[in-house]
């Protein structure tokens, strides 16, 4: 594990030159580009990155908005009160330098020869793509990362922000391919009768089983569909009833084996180790008194032992946004085995893809789209899937069932939004770790429900931030970047 990581800092050396934000090399050659990556070392560090920016700084604003954690000091007190600074680093060397760069790399030197390599980094990219449209709204897509010329200089320096709308649907007419067809395409290759190249031990989630990489692209697609049901419905319904009636494989194995789990090692340790323990500036965030108290009242702290750490004879938790003294660090609940491993030593893998996820968004297409009979097989299904991955026994999960009948059970006789909101709340719940896709689910359809911080700040102390501010960097380089800038109060396309 530690040489791919190692392998993220040389494809950034290697990469920096063909960053999709700037030009910069002002030179007609640069004889020093090296461009001839081998696709092995490049899908490595892309998987790397891509569960790396997922679980880092963009990770940790989202779970601090979403109040799984309270911010103690620092940045993350910033953040708790809706205070987000732009996030250079994050966009330029997590985002798409490094990665998004390094999969487009890879679809050009595969692309007809090694299916197997081009097919995976497209699914890789299309989930990167959209991690970054959500998160930003208008984004550069259809002009990012497209490598270097014969001269080795960037194609596009300065690449357009495609609308929201477009890099979802696509748009024709000014050559953008829609996600859902990127996916589409990396599900055809990864499905071709032979390639050229033939990944192993460089996939490090499949090995080169490509049969789950189809698995994994049908799920995205689950996930993209649902995430346009606001604004595309009938999108969102061709693509899901299509998955449905036709039996396509997803991830659906409520024991994990199927699950997309990036792995990581005590030596290289994923990102909330870094931001808890190991890194710099330790102990700015701890267990947020409210998701503390949904707990709770779900009577599920077997669970949350596994979320958090409990330090003494209870669970410590800090209110978000708290002007008061937060409580010493040795007393705090911090995050516990499912998000950094058994020695809580940052070994746990970061979990992008999971059957539990697949199962909520079933459920939830299932009541507002489908037959509302089956959400709750669905509802039931991920509830188990999420328990068995936050580690609970069979016997564990069999006991809370029995006990909490009308908690872990979805009535048809009761209104829709009573039990969406329950989908909705065990779907928050097991998204400890990946709170993106939470701040994603807030954002789109208003749940779970939460309160505002005590105090709070930011471009509009009174509208939870809707968005991600564009980066100054960006700003400063690319006069295609929105200026000014959108409000973290003004909405993206698919909400």
């Amino acid at each position: 594990m530690k040489s791919y990581f190692k392998l993220i800092l040389f494809v950034f050396l290697v990469l920096i030159g063909s960053s999709c934000t700037k030009g910069f090399l002002d030179v007609n050659k640069n004889p020093n580009a090296a461009i001839d990556v081998p696709p092995k070392t490049l899908l490595s560090s892309a998987t790397v990155g891509m569960a790396f920016v997922n679980s880092n700084e963009l990770g940790k604003v989202a779970a601090l908005l979403m109040q799984y954690n309270a911010g103690v000091s620092g940045l993350s007190s910033s953040y708790d009160q809706w205070n987000l600074n732009s996030m250079d680093n994050q966009w330029s060397n997590e985002l798409y330098t490094p990665t998004i760069n390094s999969l487009s790399i890879i679809i050009q030197k595969t692309q007809g020869t090694s299916p197997y390599y081009s097919g995976i980094a497209k699914l890789e990219l299309a989930y990167l793509i959209s991690l970054t449209t959500d998160l930003w709204g208008d984004v550069p897509y259809s002009q990012a990362a497209q490598g270097l010329d014969e001269n080795g200089i960037p194609k596009y320096p300065q690449p357009v922000f495609d609308a929201q709308a477009d890099i979802y649907l696509g748009n024709a007419s000014k050559g953008i391919k829609s996600l859902f067809n990127l996916v589409r395409e990396g599900i055809s290759e990864v499905g071709a009768p032979s390639s050229v190249l033939v990944p192993k031990s460089d996939d490090m989630v499949y090995g080169g089983t490509m049969s789950k990489w189809t698995r994994f692209g049908n799920s995205l697609l689950l996930k993209l569909a649902l995430q346009v049901s606001n604004k595309a419905p009938d999108t969102t319904k061709a693509v899901i009833n299509d998955i449905l009636t036709n039996k396509k494989p997803i991830i659906d194995a409520i024991d994990g084996s199927l699950d997309f789990n990036v792995p990581f090692t005590a030596a290289n340790p994923n990102a909330y180790y870094l931001q808890d323990i190991g890194g710099s500036i330790p102990n700015t965030q701890m267990l947020s008194n409210r998701f503390l108290a949904l707990e709770r009242s779900l009577n599920d702290s077997l669970r949350l032992s596994k979320f958090y750490t409990k330090p003494a004879a209870t669970f410590i938790g800090y209110d978000n946004g708290s002007p008061f003294a937060a409580p010493t660090a040795s007393t705090r609940s911090l995050y516990g085995i499912y998000t950094l491993g058994a020695a809580r030593d940052g070994s746990a893998p970061i979990r992008l893809m999971t059957a539990f996820r697949n199962y909520f968004i079933l459920a939830e297409f299932a009541l507002r789209f489908g037959v509302a009979t089956d959400a709750n097989t669905y509802y039931q299904n991920g509830i188990k899937a999420a328990m068995t991955s936050a580690g609970l026994s069979t016997a564990d999960i069999t006991a809370y069932f029995t006990a909490n009948p009308t908690i872990v059970s979805l009535n048809i006789t009761d209104p829709q939004s009573k039990q969406l909101e329950q989908i909705i709340t065990q779907k928050y719940i097991a998204s400890v770790g990946n709170a993106i896709e939470s701040y994603n689910d807030y954002r789109r359809i208003g749940l779970p429900v939460l309160t505002p911080p005590v105090n709070t700040a930011g471009d509009d102390p009174n509208t939870f931030p809707q968005r991600y501010p564009y980066t100054i960097s960006e700003g400063t380089s690319n006069p295609n970047q929105p200026n000014p800038r959108p409000k973290t109060n003004v909405k993206v396309w698919w909400q």
